[in-house]
């Protein structure tokens, strides 16, 4: 018993001694985590569209009349000028249709002859009272008629004589063979396309635009065109045509891009790149996607502060976005620290540690 009582007293003295203590302050774990020092850049994340350079004109040349082609002069990529002789037809049939429209004007001539001695003989016997009046308006009338005839035949002789010429095909302007759409022995019909000249000169590159940046492609002060095989080179841009209505397939509008300065290097059917730097110059600041952190559908961030390492949540308004990149229009300011992931393992006034913050650029780059 007297064990019991050593023991209970002993508890006891046990139990006080700990009530007496103070609590160890709970530890607070401080997490890394990536920032970057935000800074006002334009207001556009920029935009690169890919596309093909083309000839600001181009000419689909086809024959004037009807036939069977015996010539083909040129193939693709042939440069070809002015008046150069391109594809011929068989000329055989218009040549028997030049000879019946010659022994068509020859008869009419010979007709006209023969009615105008009608009118002389016919005035000559009304002189004498041998013939009416009547007679000699009826041989003038006929005279008439048979000049009207002449008059028509000479013209159809004429265009018998063009539709010769038409057997042959000719350039209407400088330019490159893009494309040849018949073959010798092959039966071609009066305005089929049969050779294809991109015209030299202007060239423009043809773009498709998503609708929602077609404001922004309409506002754009800058266009830059570079081409895959030249990354070096750049060259100006201004849009020249933007279609009215999407594409039924891929529900984007066709877009062309002048190019300014075109030169030698840049060649038909190169592909090319449209980069847009700048859009309505209005100062905003460029975040990464994974900083944005939604909370009941509103957009913020986490902004480190400076002096005590904690995080706060900061209500931001957001502009266009690309790819993994985001425009702030609102709710931050050059300088600040702005956390870039992990955003959803955070409370606010949570001690971080950000190693190493990198700065985003002041100006939007060429991708």
């Amino acid at each position: 018993m007297k064990l019991t009582g050593v023991a209970a007293s002993l508890a006891v003295a046990a139990l006080c001694t700990a009530c007496g203590r103070e609590p160890e302050p709970a530890h607070e774990e401080i997490r890394p985590v990536r920032s970057i020092v935000v800074g006002e850049t334009s207001g556009s994340v920029g935009a690169t569209y890919s596309g093909e350079v083309q000839a600001r004109h181009e000419s689909k040349l086809g024959f004037q009349t009807s036939g069977k082609v015996v010539a083909r002069l040129v193939d693709v990529g042939a440069h070809v000028k002015r008046g150069q002789p391109l594809m011929r037809l068989d000329p055989a049939q218009e040549s028997l249709h030049v000879v019946t429209a010659v022994a068509d004007v020859e008869a009419a001539r010979s007709r006209v002859a023969q009615d105008r001695v009608d009118v002389q003989r016919t005035e000559q016997l009304l002189a004498r009272a041998f013939a009416s009046q009547a007679e000699l308006d009826q041989q003038r009338l006929a005279l008439a008629q048979s000049q009207a005839k002449l008059k028509a035949a000479l013209a159809q002789q004429q265009i018998t004589l063009n539709q010769r010429g038409y057997t042959e095909l000719v350039a209407d302007r400088d330019g490159l063979v893009t494309a040849v759409g018949a073959e010798a022995g092959q039966v071609v019909s009066a305005g089929q396309a049969v050779v294809t000249v991109a015209v030299d000169g202007d060239r423009e590159v043809l773009v498709s635009i998503p609708e929602s940046r077609v404001d922004e492609l309409r506002r754009a002060k800058v266009l830059q065109v570079s081409v895959w095989a030249r990354p070096d080179k750049r060259y100006d841009g201004e849009l020249r045509e933007l279609a009215p209505d999407t594409d039924s397939v891929t529900r984007t509008y066709s877009a062309r891009i002048a190019v300014k300065n075109a030169d030698s290097a840049l060649m038909l059917g190169m592909t090319a790149s449209v980069f847009t730097p700048d859009v309505d110059g209005r100062s905003a600041i460029r975040l990464p996607l994974g900083a944005i952190y939604n909370q009941d559908g509103r957009p913020q961030v986490w902004v480190i502060d400076a002096k005590t390492s904690q995080v706060a949540l900061r209500a931001v308004q957001l502009g266009s976005a690309q790819n993994d990149s985001v425009l702030v229009s609102g709710g931050l300011a050059g300088g600040e620290t702005v956390v870039t992931a992990g955003v959803h393992m955070l409370h606010a006034g949570q001690k971080v540690k950000a190693p190493g913050a990198s700065t985003t650029l002041a100006q939007g780059s060429h991708p």
